[in-house]
């Protein structure tokens, strides 16, 4: 098996490193400094899965030009904001790829891949929750995981040989992974779960740069926010005909809060998993929180606007959701 990850930061540079380290043959398109250390001295992987130094299998390159041989798979890993630029610059590749998939925090990501690869049946649907932070060149760390942290399918709901084939690849390499006949109901999911904990994470805590997570899901009035912008999430969700099934488990919530009887019993449950993560000394931030932090522009027209919109197609108040999404947008408007 070959494969190309387009735009191997932080997490598709986890995703690539144990992809090789299992015998995958495979190329990192990266900025030209992180590409120029891993060529040099290996990359090298800290985090839930120990230390790892990987130079076996590993090519790392900054230009697609520089790209040789067909593969079987090319995974997407930008920032949604800088897909078309990525893609533009790999267009030389477009006819040496079977399959191309995303790995993306957007809807819209597989029409994305079929405008640009020219023919939607070598598109597949991809979706991960895996953690990955570029700390510096050639060193990225891999911070979170779960038991099932990707799933593959394809669009027409069914389970394809090439779908199975990346799953065990991913298994093979630690990744957890399925082959599922339901991936638009993964994505739709994995993103209402992404725009809960970045809407609430931002329109919460972005004014003091030193708060992360745990300190407003601790406190009762930031677990009531993060209960009304889940019910109303969960309203749109569901009216697409899906029901909440935590993908993600256990770092989704939407299945817990979707059950609970009354709202006072969800922000309980809510309450208590930030005091647990406040116990583990749980210190962290949604990518969109830490791209406020930093000063980057956020990926908020992806992640929370499909929502407010889908709200309003279906009929469906998000009052909650479209403060929030109002919010980082005022915020995204005066970042660099």
């Amino acid at each position: 098996m070959r494969v190309c990850i387009l735009g191997a930061g932080g997490l598709g540079s986890v995703i690539g490193g144990y992809l090789a380290k299992t015998g995958v043959d495979t190329t990192l398109i990266a900025r030209p400094a992180h590409a120029d250390a891993i060529a040099r001295d290996g990359l090298r992987i800290e985090g839930v899965r120990g230390e790892h130094l990987i130079r076996d299998n590993l090519t790392a390159i900054s230009n697609p030009a520089e790209a040789t041989g067909e593969f079987d798979y090319l995974i997407l890993a930008t920032k949604a904001k800088d897909s078309d630029t990525a893609l533009a610059s790999a267009d030389c590749l477009r006819e040496r790829v079977r399959t191309a998939c995303s790995i993306q925090n957007t809807i819209v990501k597989e029409q994305v891949l079929a405008d640009w690869i020219g023919d939607p049946a070598r598109v597949m649907g991809a979706s991960t929750i895996e953690g990955g932070s570029l700390e510096a060149p050639g060193f990225v760390k891999n911070h979170v995981t779960v038991p099932t942290t990707a799933y593959f399918g394809e669009l027409d709901g069914t389970i394809s040989p090439r779908a199975q084939a990346l799953a065990d690849a991913f298994n093979k390499a630690g990744l957890g992974a399925k082959a599922v006949d339901c991936i638009q109901q993964v994505l739709w999911e994995k993103l209402a779960q992404i725009c809960n904990a970045s809407a609430w994470s931002v329109s919460t805590l972005a004014g003091n740069n030193d708060l992360t997570f745990v300190h407003g899901m601790a406190l009762r009035e930031g677990a009531e926010h993060y209960v009304a912008i889940s019910l109303e999430l969960l309203a749109v969700y569901t009216a697409l005909g899906y029901s909440p099934q935590n993908f993600y488990a256990p770092l989704s919530r939407l299945k817990d809060v979707y059950e609970c009887k009354t709202e006072e019993d969800a922000v309980q449950l809510i309450l208590g998993f930030g005091e647990r993560m406040k116990q583990q000394n749980y210190v962290g931030r949604t990518s969109m929180h830490e791209d406020v932090v930093r000063g980057k522009k956020t990926e908020v027209d992806y992640i929370v606007k499909p929502f407010v919109d889908k709200g309003r197609e279906l009929g469906i108040p998000v009052p909650t959701v479209t403060a929030a999404y109002r919010i980082i947008k005022v915020l995204d408007h005066y970042l660099a």
